[in-house]
């Protein structure tokens, strides 16, 4: 931390010097002051005079000072929290980002950072944790808050206004994602998923990833997905039969899977024999895999673990909300909204030398570069705009300065273990029931790809607790044995994901008004994690020499999910 203040102090310095000297060359231009060479002389008087800074050095300067006088915090930032767990070398939350699939050719994220697990590769700035938010307890804060007030708070609706301000501002450039009553789910979206308003996104129940996501961990979110106008519609109008066919066409490519259910469409409207029975039927429920998209993309091509261009995903992040009889739901108020948009489509080819470049970055230890856009976020360089707004110190929902947005760019990036730089919609609950808001209580505990047991109690067994940094105490003593082993029967018997991996409403509480501590302080740059103590289990400094894992805590790993088998392992538990 000194080094940073340092860092910054000395910039002040520069910048202070450099505004006197211009002022002395501006004022100082007297004939009596004129060397024989033409330089300026300044006496000995005025290069002592004292140099005044807003902060000393060892004061604890704000977040928002930094973002005020833009100064950068932390030019590794896309470097997540998560990175400097303390792993002793034999719990291993890695594996969920970190990958390598070289025995899938025809898989386009080519990354292949699966290394990671093994050593570190951070740039010498990267081997000091900037996330200073995470050694702070704030078990005092959140004391000072009270029960009735952080409920009264999740309760309000924060999106409206914030599409209200951003649909009225006349000088925003970036884009506006309107969905009617987003706040209460079940007003805006109707069983299908599709948004009643006519925008035409449409919700999808899918797995929160491991383990940030998770509830229990701090905050509730949910996913959207939007696919463009041409895949909506047949001869230039809106077709709910075209629009949920090219959904699951898409969700077969991401998933690559040659056959999938659907909610009821009709082959007579679409003009298309989509379940390869021979005949246009009135009503089927089965879609196959075919070569093109249908509708009026039916000249656009399939590409394999790729969306198509202009797909769109609007993601928000809430609060833990929390019902009179304790149990857990989706907040009405956000803390992020996040969107993505697919503006550019790049072929295989073209993100493998995108990969390549990223990968050689990595070896020389090179700064990320992160590609500004103003009003429209950033730029990933793989064919994806990332655009993200984060609630102000009154709550409202802002655009993410430049700081801030380069944190997204750390996941969505360059990490092997995405497919086409996204998360959810790979995990999305198989075919026609995952169309819908996101339900935890209506899903199981699917293993992953070739995988036999639950992602969860498998997430469990590798990382050794209910976080990356195994402090959520509450997890510990709900799955854990005393001797910190898995009380793997009991996880086995959890009746689905929700009693997995949502808090008390005791925690809830207390994470929101953690969190809430955050959002007051703007201190987003040093971290988002709604931490209620001090972190143990994280590094301050990495030592580069020693490796993160034991080479038989490294494991390879598909984010992808074995519905079928979760179903038919969750029914034999019952038995």
């Amino acid at each position: 931390m000194q080094y940073l203040i340092k860092i910054t102090l000395l910039t002040s310095v520069l910048f202070i010097v450099s505004a006197c000297s211009e002022q002395t060359t501006d004022t100082l231009l007297d004939h009596n002051d004129i060397t024989s060479n033409n330089k300026v002389s300044v006496s000995k008087k005025q290069t002592e005079q004292p140099l005044k800074t807003p902060y000393s050095d060892g004061d604890a300067i704000p977040a928002t000072a930094f973002i005020e006088h833009n100064e950068v915090y932390n030019a590794e930032s896309v470097i997540p929290p998560q990175c400097y767990t303390k792993t002793e070398g034999d719990n291993n939350p890695c594996y969920a980002c970190h990958q390598t699939y070289k025995d899938n050719p025809n898989r386009p994220n080519t990354m292949n950072d699966g290394d990671l697990q093994g050593e570190y590769q951070f740039s010498d700035l990267g081997t000091t944790n900037h996330w200073k938010n995470l050694f702070v307890d704030r078990t005092k804060m959140i004391e000072a808050i009270t029960d009735k007030e952080i409920k009264q708070w999740i309760a309000q609706d924060n999106y409206a206004d914030f599409i209200n301000k951003f649909s009225n501002d006349p000088n925003w450039q970036g884009e506006i994602t309107p969905i009617n009553n987003l706040a209460t789910p079940n007003i805006a979206f109707d069983d299908n998923g599709l948004a009643k308003d006519d925008s035409h996104w449409v919700a999808f129940n899918y797995k929160p990833f491991p383990s940030t996501f998770w509830p229990t961990n701090g905050s509730t979110g949910d996913a959207m997905i939007r696919l463009p106008k041409a895949f909506r519609e047949k001869d230039g109008e809106f077709s709910q039969d075209v629009y949920f066919t090219n959904l699951a066409l898409v969700e077969m490519t991401m998933k690559e899977t040659l056959s999938i259910s659907t909610i009821p469409v009709s082959e007579q409207v679409i003009g298309e024999d989509i379940n390869g029975d021979g005949q246009l039927t009135q009503s089927v429920n089965q879609v196959n895999l075919g070569t093109h998209y249908v509708g009026d993309a039916k000249n656009i091509a399939i590409s394999n673990l790729l969306y198509p261009e202009n797909t769109e995903f609007l993601h928000t992040v809430r609060y833990i909300g929390i019902n009179e009889d304790g149990s857990i739901y989706n907040a009405q108020r956000m803390k992020e909204v996040r969107y993505m948009k697919k503006h550019s489509f790049k072929d295989k080819a073209e993100l493998a030398s995108e990969y390549y470049l990223e990968a050689k970055e990595k070896h020389f230890e090179n700064l990320p570069q992160v590609h500004l856009l103003g009003d429209k976020g950033v730029n990933s360089n793989m064919g994806w705009t990332l655009n993200a707004y984060i609630e102000d110190e009154q709550g409202e929902l802002r655009h993410q300065n430049s700081q801030e947005l380069a944190f997204c760019a750390g996941c969505h990036k360059t990490i092997g273990s995405t497919l086409d730089q996204t998360f959810s919609f790979p995990r999305k609950v198989e075919g026609a029931s995952g169309w819908g808001y996101i339900n935890l209580a209506e899903q199981q505990d699917a293993p992953n790809l070739g995988e036999d047991q639950g992602e969860i109690l498998t997430y469990f067994q590798r990382v050794g607790g209910g976080d990356e940094f195994r402090q959520n105490k509450e997890m510990l003593k709900r799955w854990f044995n005393q001797d910190g082993t898995v009380n793997t029967q009991k996880v086995a018997r959890a009746k689905s994901v929700y009693e997995l991996i949502t808090p008390s409403a005791e925690r809830a509480l207390q994470l929101n008004k953690a969190y809430l501590t955050i959002m007051r302080e703007q201190s987003y740059i040093f971290g988002r994690d709604a931490n209620l103590t001090s972190a143990t289990n994280v590094l301050e400094q990495v030592d580069e020499s020693q490796a993160p894992l034991k080479s038989e805590h490294r494991y390879n790993w598909d984010m992808r999910l074995d519905w079928a088998k979760g179903l038919a392992t969750s029914q034999a538990s019952l038995d």
